[in-house]
């Protein structure tokens, strides 16, 4: 039976690789502030906007205490939390990462359909698809799904499967508020990105349309901020799809349709993907 590194020993592994370790308690949650700390009257680090040690030389302010320095790591101050650690967290943007949390079945399932490929870590309930580059950190982005990058931790499961793949557009979109609409009168959609030119990496159709129905869906299950959420999957819909040429009327349609059921008029639809295009500039 092997035997499970101590939590000390597997910060130092990540400090030593560039990975900002910090200590877990139970319930996966950081170790709160020290007396000297506490409610911030320390100062806390400036609008929490930098990860680091402030004067205060114990493991507070969750995220912002995970650091690659093993004097911190291993100084007396830090000493009971490592004795008291349940688990072992990480700052994914002072990695230079982003995990996208996928909580449950549907949202792997939806990964698989809509993002690509990237190192995978199983967790207890769904995966953890780790990009390479940073982004802002933002919860519940679509159901079962969180960001976390820049101003957040994520639990270190190990290593994972597979290889790291750039940050998409398509993950980057999800985090992405749509911007006010543009005045323009309202049109019919004609087919979109048509003739962009270069060959279409979606093999088979199966692809394309398990992403739209994986949108549809999203757009179905909305059950506030409607608006914010068709914008969202418009841009996630493009981002992946966009660019190759191969999204028809009839996928857009069924995309107008779902939104137009839950409330949407065909001038927002309209709207919402013309942002879309000029948020990704196409």
């Amino acid at each position: 039976m092997t035997a499970v590194p101590a939590p000390l020993d597997t910060a130092l592994m990540l400090a030593a690789h560039g990975v900002p370790p910090l200590p877990l308690r139970a319930g996966k949650a950081p170790f709160g502030n020290c007396a000297a700390c506490a409610k911030n009257v320390c100062g806390g680090r400036p609008n929490m906007k930098a990860a680091g040690p402030c004067s205060c030389p114990y493991p507070c302010h969750g995220w912002a205490a995970a650091t690659t320095d093993p004097t911190v790591l291993t100084c007396p101050a830090w000493a009971t939390a490592w004795r008291r650690a349940a688990a072992v967290a990480y700052h994914p943007g002072g990695a230079g990462v982003t995990v996208v949390d996928l909580d449950d079945a549907a949202a792997v399932d939806w990964a698989r359909a809509t993002l690509p490929a990237t190192r995978t870590v199983t967790t207890t309930r769904g995966e953890h698809w780790i990009y390479r580059g940073t982004m802002p950190s933002s919860n519940a982005v679509r159901p079962g799904v969180d960001i976390k990058s820049l101003m957040q931790y994520a639990r270190w499961l190990g290593n994972g499967v597979g290889v790291m793949a750039p940050l998409p557009d398509a993950v980057r979109a999800l985090a992405v508020k749509e911007p006010p609409a543009t005045r323009r009168a309202a049109q019919r959609l004609s087919v979109p990105l048509r003739g962009h030119g270069g060959e279409c990496p979606h093999r088979t159709p199966t692809y394309l349309d398990r992403g739209i129905s994986m949108a549809v869906q999203r757009i179905g299950e909305a059950r506030s901020a409607v608006h914010a959420t068709v914008y969202r999957t418009f841009l996630a819909v493009l981002s992946t799809h966009g660019r190759c040429g191969c999204l028809t009327d009839t996928h857009v349609n069924r995309l107008f349709t779902a939104a137009q059921a839950k409330g949407e008029t065909p001038r927002h639809c309209t709207d919402a993907w013309a942002n879309a295009l000029t948020t990704l500039g196409l």
